[in-house]
């Protein structure tokens, strides 16, 4: 049996064929939103490598999150299929499902349950790992939207939209969910001025601006006092 050659030189004037044959130009609508969702699954591999290095100290807990991950790239590639195909027969071809959905909605709860509440906007961002979920989830609401103007051009399957508008909610708790889990407090937007030049704009500062934020606007007095120790304790030398 002679070995696939990965090129077939038929792209090189700038088309390239969907999954049914039809040939189209590879800026169409179409070959945009399925080249979004490989381009968000590259990037959630980039968070299942984090995840797989973080089990030295907690196996379960991020063997859990990598599984998770993992089924999330699935779908997408199934997604992305779907929308290869142009709405046509698939055959054998394995599809979203509304259950799909609802595995996403059940899994937001639950990290909902492990966090504190969310009363203000919060800036993107932290550790490496959950800067790269924040990015994931911006991509995924950029996906969101070439598929919704796909949409308007040519139906696509009823479960895909819901998916990735709830994909883009899940890799937000991730977010929160996985700075929580490392002990990180968040920054949130406040209007700061600009720093002062020639002056860091110390860890310590934005920390001390989320405690102040914190014990000015929330209700409730024990969780401002929990928000301030760990914002200064973390940052106090030891």
């Amino acid at each position: 049996m002679s070995r696939r050659i990965i090129y077939t030189r038929t792209g090189d004037q700038g088309a390239t064929s969907l999954a049914c044959g039809q040939r189209l130009p590879k800026d169409d609508l179409r070959i945009d939103a399925y080249g979004t969702l490989d381009e968000l699954s590259s990037v959630l591999g980039v968070i299942s490598a984090y995840f797989k290095k973080m089990q030295k100290k907690k196996p379960a807990l991020w063997m859990h999150q990598e599984a998770l991950i993992e089924w999330i790239q699935d779908k997408l590639f199934t997604l992305s299929s779907m929308i290869a195909t142009a709405n046509l027969p698939a055959g054998n071809m394995p599809q979203l499902l509304p259950e799909d959905v609802t595995f996403l909605e059940s899994n937001i709860d639950d990290m909902e349950r492990d966090l504190p509440e969310l009363r203000h906007f919060i800036l993107p961002g932290g550790s490496e790992v959950v800067s790269f979920i924040h990015l994931a989830r911006t991509i995924c609401r950029r996906a969101e939207r070439v598929c919704t103007t796909l949409n308007r051009q040519a139906p696509l399957a009823p479960e895909i939209l819901p998916f990735l508008n709830r994909l883009s909610d899940e890799l937000f708790v991730l977010a929160r969910w996985v700075g929580y889990q490392l002990g990180e407090a968040e920054t949130i937007w406040i209007g700061r001025q600009p720093p002062e030049p020639g002056k860091a704009h110390s860890r310590i500062s934005r920390r001390q601006a989320l405690a102040e934020k914190m014990i000015q606007d929330a209700e409730d007095g024990s969780t401002q006092l929990r928000f301030f120790e760990t914002a200064t304790d973390e940052e106090s030398p030891s």
